[in-house]
């Protein structure tokens, strides 16, 4: 009979030694957030259209928990976020945010811009392309000559472009706004579908280089009563457009919105075995901000009529998604400059400079340089800051001032912008006061010719920086004026006396709120300077995914959560439950 002695206590000892050195030696496989297997499910990117950073610690006091709070609060907040470039303006900015690069990487420097290869009578937009045709017209504009649009201007793809990269176009990305630019430019160059208003009726509409027609859900929103629900909230009485009319309230937030929460029932995002996206831009900020500024009364108005918006879009999504299968990103494409005579009012050197007298002083500086005697228009027609296109058919062979080089051009350009700068001073000077101050003088911080742009002849400073991250190829001959802080053109021609503006280097137009909510994110408020860049850096490496090819951002470890292993990253409390 054989006996079993039972291990002693030392021996036992040296075995559960020995086994738990194997497991911890044992490679450990945390289930991280993945696109690849819909962690999380779909990913929500907001872009407030002119929108600045410190709107919400202004009107912090008076947001709702389970709106803008949702994110300051229970999500990751980075007040100090600033664009890294010049070209402060709705295409730019929107192509930022999709790409993780500026302006010398995605190639889109304004809305729209001179490209002589396809048109020398007038500027064609950042999204135009005339090889599709717009889908979704209601019958009395379905013959409209407005050509289609489509990303073909953007240089780099979006993270929603590797996302479905990555996937093999198994995830849907999807992107809404008012304005065409604000839905196609973050979405990218694969995204499944865009869709924006055509301005006189609010209807939305798409272009063929998406789908040949509207799916039936996008018809059946057209069809329904969300139109006639934001009119009448906006008092709209049917004259004028929508854009302008409704848009300026917030009750275009509210329609849009609704549409975005249509696009994700109709198409089913969030219900995939991938990750889905969709980007929402929010136009009526912009322009309501454009006509009454960003301290006016109807700018506090429409924060807080958005974050109300906001939290009942929050609440939509917690209902049919899960907010703990969202991650939702918020920016903006752009901030504002205060309306010029109310920062005057106090102090500041703020001024505004007539586009119209100033580029006729520069025509005439021109003739009186190269075509004495002669009134040749050297400027192409519609300039605006910071931007000066000179026609380059006068210089080639057979123009008024053949042989002149483009060198040459552009700096007798910069030099005429000094003098009638230098004119416009000049009359202010005879100006009177209307208080105890004199009034403020235009300042020229620099002329910038394209050809200094190209080749990076540029002052070793942040500035410097900024004026390189804003240089395409794109456009003709020109040079950059770039005035002080606080001054701008002159907005009477737009018909408006009250209003201002952006599209400069200075701070109040580069400062932007970005916030992440969702389960990768660790809450808390994190300072420090961060740029607009970091958000696609961040969501491509939380995703798995390649980053944008021109993404030159940072990846915010600061405010992701650590995985644990074994399990996915700890779900992010949910406040709007």
């Amino acid at each position: 009979m054989l006996r079993y002695r039972l291990p002693g206590f030392q021996t036992l000892r040296r075995l559960f030694a020995y086994t738990l050195c194997l497991l911890l030696a044992a490679p450990l496989t945390p289930m991280k957030a993945q696109a690849y297997s819909a962690r999380p499910k779909l990913v929500v990117l907001i872009v407030i259209d002119q929108f600045r950073s410190d709107y919400l610690q202004r009107y912090r006091s008076e947001l709702s928990p389970r709106g803008f709070r949702l994110l300051l609060d229970n999500g990751a907040w980075f007040p100090d976020c600033y664009f890294n470039y010049a070209n402060t303006m709705t295409a730019p900015g929107h192509s930022t945010l999709g790409t993780g690069a500026y302006t010398d990487g995605h190639g889109i420097q304004a809305n729209e811009f001179w490209d002589a290869s396809r048109s020398l009578t007038h500027k064609v937009t950042s999204v135009e392309d005339e090889r599709y045709r717009l889908v979704g017209l209601p019958a009395d504009l379905s013959t409209s000559a407005t050509p289609g649009a489509s990303p073909l201007n953007l240089r780099a793809t979006t993270v929603g472009d590797e996302l479905r990269l990555a996937t093999q176009g198994r995830s849907k990305v999807i992107g809404i706004s008012l304005k065409d630019r604000a839905a196609i430019l973050p979405a990218g160059q694969a995204a499944n579908a865009a869709y924006w208003i055509e301005q006189k009726s609010g209807a939305f509409i798409t272009s063929s280089y998406y789908e040949n027609a509207l799916p039936a859900w996008a018809q059946g929103f057209n069809s329904g009563p969300a139109r006639a629900e934001a009119a009448k909230a906006a008092h709209w009485d049917g004259l004028g457009n929508f854009f302008s009319k409704v848009g300026i309230t917030p009750a275009a937030n509210a329609y849009e919105l609704k549409f975005a929460e249509a696009a994700i029932v109709g198409e089913k995002l969030g219900q995939s075995a991938t990750t889905d996206m969709l980007t929402v831009s929010l136009s009526p900020n912009d322009i309501s901000g454009h006509k009454f500024g960003p301290d006016s009364p109807q700018e506090h108005q429409m924060v807080l009529g958005l974050d109300r918006d906001l939290s009942d879009f929050f609440a939509w999504l917690d209902h049919h998604v899960g907010l703990g299968n969202v991650w939702i990103a918020l920016s903006a494409d752009h901030g504002v400059a205060p309306v010029p005579a109310q920062a005057a009012a106090l102090g500041i050197h703020a001024a505004t400079v007539d586009m119209k007298a100033l580029s006729a002083s520069v025509n005439a500086a021109l003739n009186t340089r190269f075509t004495p005697g002669k009134d040749v228009a050297y400027l192409m027609p519609g300039e605006d800051l910071p931007y000066f296109q000179l026609d380059p058919r006068v210089f080639v062979v057979g123009g008024a001032a053949a042989g002149v080089h483009e060198k040459a051009a552009e700096e007798a350009l910069g030099d005429a912008l000094r003098v009638g700068i230098d004119a416009q001073n000049a009359t202010i000077a005879h100006t009177q006061a209307s208080g105890g101050k004199l009034p403020p003088m235009l300042q020229v911080v620099g002329t910038y010719t394209k050809q200094q742009l190209a080749g990076g002849d540029l002052p070793h400073t942040p500035f410097g920086t900024e004026l390189a991250h804003s240089y395409t190829d794109r456009g003709l001959w020109y040079t950059m004026l770039i005035l002080g802080g606080y001054q701008m053109e002159d907005l009477s021609a737009w018909g408006s006396k009250t209003g201002t503006t952006h599209f400069s280097p200075w701070s109040y137009d580069r400062h932007v709120p970005l916030a992440f909510y969702g389960s990768a994110f660790r809450a808390g408020t994190y300072r420090g300077r961060v740029e607009p860049v970091d958000l696609a850096a961040t969501l491509a490496s939380l995703l798995g995914i390649n980053q944008p090819s021109a993404a030159i951002g940072h990846v915010l470890t600061q405010a992701i959560r650590p995985t644990t292993s074994g399990s996915a990253a700890t779900s992010a409390a949910n406040p709007a439950q």
